[in-house]
């Protein structure tokens, strides 16, 4: 059938207060002009993140209630293990409070300063915590997602030439290679098989261990089912397996393709790393069978890694998100193209072409949103991206002006999605008000989380 349905019933239910544009103009104001900072009962839609935001199922309720909160040897550890382990096959599984944790004890275990570490394209956490060590973290994104408008099967992909004159003549220590499945700071695009095996292949000609970053491998595996040749027929269990059996090990946020409000781990088939590893985790998370989690939230995670690699949850997440890209296009919004897996990624620096890259195009737009009709989105572009210069003072751009639009899973409804259409279309009309932002006030790292922003008014 044309229409694709939400594969479930909804059980229960939460108000959303319908604030005014004059409330939300004062909102907008008290948070220095930053989505961050907006408390969420303020918010209509909230499309920030996917991450945390999704709703658990009946299942994982009740696997909830099951959730043993022993400080050691729970047996909800060894559930939540059980299921890593089926899904991955990695023979140390070490769970986190969140994927930042994952990515931070790897960071302090296997990265030393001057290092060098590749990825398709790096998020702003990996990107923080591989910096935070000393080491640099390198963007080998695709030639095919420089286009932003034009279409791909696998924009997501890691550039395989570049790795691997990367990896003959590393200009440092390369210690691990990442790729991360689907690429969020590419887009949400989806990485082929293909090319993680033939990635993973370059990682063992050279003896360099090969990770995933994994937040949202179900995703990752739905696409490959759908565009890559000799993978209509399996499974996406069967597919999301043979991608981690390329790999060394992998971070994970559990709260994207866990489909849990919290949690992540570490994988590894290194015994001495993951020793390593697991010192640390004690020192800073917890407990090796706990590790910063409570039991009902890694009952609630070993559940919800299963629910992700349902088919026809995926069919609908995927339909949900194509559906908005779609009617967006056709109001003329311009789009990263094809619709990535878990968001719509807006190109701001043409949607508002008036405006230039110093007056950050993309969270001018996110305020934009919220001014008008109370939609929470979060800007991908020269704030999470780019940097001032300490010495001179001068900003270095990102690579593009993104507004990203994340849906949460199992959130909203074909309403919601329309009601964000109908924003744009009356957005669209009058986009050449828009006025652009600068930064007031902004930390060291990470500066998009807590920056202060003021507007510029227009010439």
């Amino acid at each position: 059938m044309r229409t694709i349905i939400e594969p479930f019933r909804i059980k229960s239910v939460e108000p959303i207060r319908m604030t005014s544009p004059a409330e939300r103009e004062a909102i907008l104001a008290a948070a220095g002009y930053n989505l961050f900072r907006i408390p969420s009962d303020d918010i209509v839609i909230d499309l920030l993140t996917d991450s945390g935001t999704g709703a658990m199922s009946a299942e994982q309720w009740a696997a909830v209630m099951r959730g043993d909160e022993s400080y050691a040897g729970s047996p909800s550890f060894r559930r939540f293990e059980k299921a890593v382990r089926d899904i991955t096959g990695f023979a140390h599984v070490i769970p986190t409070h969140q994927g930042r944790a994952a990515e931070r004890i790897l960071a302090t275990t296997m990265l030393r300063a001057g290092d060098v570490v590749p990825n398709n394209t790096h998020f702003d956490t990996t990107r923080a915590n591989i910096e935070a060590v000393g080491a640099t973290a390198l963007d080998l994104a695709s030639p095919a997602s420089r286009e932003l408008s034009a279409s791909a099967p696998f924009k997501g992909d890691i550039d395989l030439e570049a790795l691997a004159a990367l990896l003959e003549n590393p200009p440092s220590r390369v210690p691990v290679v990442f790729v991360t499945v689907t690429n969020n700071g590419g887009g949400g695009q989806p990485v082929s098989m293909a090319n993680l095996r033939a990635a993973s292949g370059l990682c063992r000609r050279h003896g360099v261990p090969f990770y995933l970053d994994a937040c949202r491998f179900a995703e990752n595996a739905y696409f490959i089912r759908q565009r890559e040749t000799g993978y209509a027929g399996k499974s996406l269990l069967e597919i999301a397996r043979e991608m981690f059996a390329l790999a060394d090990g992998c971070t994970m946020s559990a709260k994207k393709d866990g489909m849990a409000n919290i949690g992540g781990f570490l994988c590894s088939n290194d015994e001495r790393l993951a020793r390593a590893e697991t010192e640390l985790l004690i020192l800073t998370e917890g407990f090796p069978t706990y590790g910063g989690l409570a039991g009902r939230d890694l009952e609630a995670i070993a559940v919800g890694l299963y629910e992700a690699l349902d088919l026809s949850y995926q069919q609908y997440r995927h339909a949900s998100v194509q559906y908005l890209g779609e009617h967006l296009t056709a109001a003329g919004v311009p789009i990263l193209q094809p619709p990535g897996g878990h968001a719509i990624y807006v190109d701001a620096a043409s949607f508002l072409a008036h405006l230039p890259r110093e007056q950050f195009p993309g969270q001018a737009l996110a305020i934009e949103l919220y001014r008008h009709a109370g939609i929470r989105s979060v800007e991908v572009g020269s704030v999470m991206f780019g940097r001032r210069d300490p010495a001179t003072g001068i900003e270095q751009p990102g690579p593009n002006e993104l507004v990203r639009l994340a849906m949460p899973r199992r959130v909203y409804t074909q309403s919601h999605v329309d009601y964000i259409v109908e924003t744009f279309a009356e957005i669209t009309a009058e986009r050449h008000r828009i006025s652009g932002v600068r930064i007031v006030e902004q930390p060291a790292a990470l500066r998009h989380f807590t920056a202060i922003f003021e507007t510029v008014s227009l010439a």
